[in-house]
């Protein structure tokens, strides 16, 4: 996949018109720039003038800059140089799982002739300056794929481009909000499961950015190294931005990644309407929806871009707004593709989930909240497997946040998934002189404790289940790879509630031309709660060219 992406590359730097974009580098000469002396306190903790990076105890690492764009950008890169390579490193070698299929491979070789070259022209130019900086210290290894600069912009739309391209990543997420009758205090108090998975490794290393531009609005971040949009975050202000995929159609071009959009709003939006106008006047190029919550406001709203449409939920009558993957605005109501969406896919089912965990717990506090992002189970209650989409908790977030926009309270999950300690920060603090004295990130005693479930057998059954299934599917895609007679059936017992283990026992035996077995199996497989539309489609399929084979 490297291989091909750099012949595409170098398919681009020869097309008309393209040229211009794979030269092009900001001009960074308006700003002084102080190239930062990094100095190593010990293996996790790293210092330049009054710029940070540590590891806390709960193995988040805790990175606090201040600058100006291209300042931001070196002193951002210098000091998570060694972590920034090692997330591009996961990530490329990545790729090929994203595209499993050829025909999907042909697609994207098709899609990235054209996907670059307007990018630079939709992003803000202190935004490219920033990545210009950070981009100074990226890896050399990946230089035949694009330069440095441009590299780093197009790693911004990774996110846009991973669920564009239907399915290539698991974009799943949910979030919420409550005030007035259904928070314990009165506050708002907003949730998220950021389900935006990329292999375990890409997970490791968390990173929380606490940044304080020249101009604007200091805030928080949570996302990985390299990165300088906003997935989830919160500004001094109280403002929150939590994106959410929405169904997308393939762009034929990129324009402004959506977490620079989002990060644009936490610099420099105060309110609701802010928010909305830095929205509006941004060129998308996939639908998002992205909760924002506002302390000046006591409320929030979801805005819904897409690249030939904008919309703005707001609830009536109600205290609380709950955000999966579909659109509720009325800008959406006839959109086929949104409604489509509704019916076939998991959104729906998490969004009924989350109504009913709300009439559960009527008043939430931060407890109660991680609580609900940690709910594992079906409707009612009901045993839908572990890692099945239809989950809150689908056992593969990169993070859940947990805001208290009016006192400025943030809660970040600490490894593995969402089940670790939520480690909380107060803005108030750290954006303070407060930080400086005591030397600590972290609000330690408003901690919230790690999910008992990380310690079950269960859950050592579900992480053995996830290694087992990759050894399934390489023996149902190798005709020669043989399983072992016990194996399937050891297989099925880690994760004995979940549809995906009949179906993957079901095509191996089908594969191996075992079809009394296979038709078992896909019967099993649809007494479950299947995940989507379509999942339940292709058992139906291989189940009918079963029965056919056994006749």
């Amino acid at each position: 996949m490297l291989i091909f992406l750099a012949l595409n590359f170098s398919f681009i730097l020869t097309s008309c018109g393209i040229r211009k974009s794979i030269k092009h580098i900001p001009d960074v000469k308006q700003y002084s720039l102080e190239i930062p002396k990094v100095n190593k306190i010990n293996d996790s903790t790293f210092s330049f003038n009054q710029n940070y990076l540590t590891k806390n105890k709960q193995q988040l690492w805790e990175l606090y800059i201040k600058g100006n764009p291209l300042q931001l950008g070196y002193n951002n890169g210098a000091l998570t140089q060694n972590l920034m390579q090692k997330q591009e490193e996961i990530f490329f070698s990545k790729v090929e799982g994203f595209v499993p299929s050829k025909f999907k491979q042909n697609l994207l070789r098709g899609f990235l002739k054209w996907y670059n070259r307007k990018m630079y022209l939709n992003v803000r130019e202190d935004y490219q300056a920033e990545l210009y900086g950070l981009s100074q210290y990226s890896s050399d290894k990946y230089d035949f794929i694009a330069p440095k600069f441009l590299r780093s912009m197009y790693l911004h739309g990774a996110h846009d481009i991973g669920h564009a391209m239907q399915d290539l990543m698991v974009v799943g997420c949910t979030s919420l909000a409550v005030w007035n009758e259904n928070s314990e205090d009165g506050d708002l108090l907003i949730g998220r499961n950021f389900d935006f998975y990329v292999g375990d490794d890409f997970s490791k290393n968390k990173l929380i950015e606490f940044v304080e531009p020249e101009e604007g609005i200091p805030y928080l971040s949570v996302s990985w190294p390299g990165m300088i949009g906003v997935v989830s975050g919160m500004n001094k202000e109280g403002i929150t931005v939590t994106i959410n995929a929405g169904k997308s159609k393939i762009p034929l071009t990129a324009k402004t990644p959506i977490s620079l959009v989002t990060r644009e709003i936490l610099q420099y939006a105060k309110n609701i309407d802010e928010a909305i106008a830095i929205a509006k006047k941004r060129k998308v190029f996939v639908s998002e929806s992205i909760l924002v919550g506002s302390a000046n406001d006591k409320n929030a709203v979801i805005i819904e871009v897409s690249p030939d449409n904008f919309g703005v939920y707001k609830v009536e009558n109600t205290s609380h707004v709950f955000c999966t993957n579909h659109f509720q605005s009325d800008a959406y109501k006839n959109d086929k593709r949104n409604q489509k969406h509704i019916v076939e896919s998991h959104s729906e089912y998490r969004y009924e989930k989350l109504q009913e965990l709300l009439q559960e717990n009527k008043r939430l506090n931060p407890e109660k909240m991680a609580a609900i992002l940690r709910d594992k189970s079906g409707l009612k209650g009901e045993k839908i497997g572990y890692g099945n989409e239809k989950a809150i908790n689908q056992l593969l977030a990169h993070h859940a946040v947990i805001f208290s926009p009016q006192k400025k309270l943030v809660w970040v999950s600490s490894n593995p998934y969402q089940l670790g300690e939520f480690v909380c920060y107060d803005l108030n603090e750290i954006f303070s002189d407060k930080r400086l004295k005591n030397g600590e990130f972290a609000k330690s005693e408003l901690n919230i404790a790690k999910d008992p479930f990380v310690d079950s057998k269960e859950f050592k059954n579900y992480e053995e289940y996830k290694f087992a299934s990759s050894e399934v599917n390489n023996a149902i895609d190798n005709k020669d790879v043989m399983l072992a007679d016990d194996f399937l059936p050891h297989y099925q017992s880690l994760n004995s509630d979940f549809w995906l283990v009949y179906y993957q026992s079901g095509k191996y035996y089908f594969s191996k031309k075992e079809y009394s077995k296979a038709k078992i199996e896909f019967e099993k497989a649809l007494t479950k709660e299947i995940t989507t539309a379509p999942d339940k489609e292709n058992v139906e399929k291989y189940l009918k060219k079963t029965l056919k084979k056994l006749r």
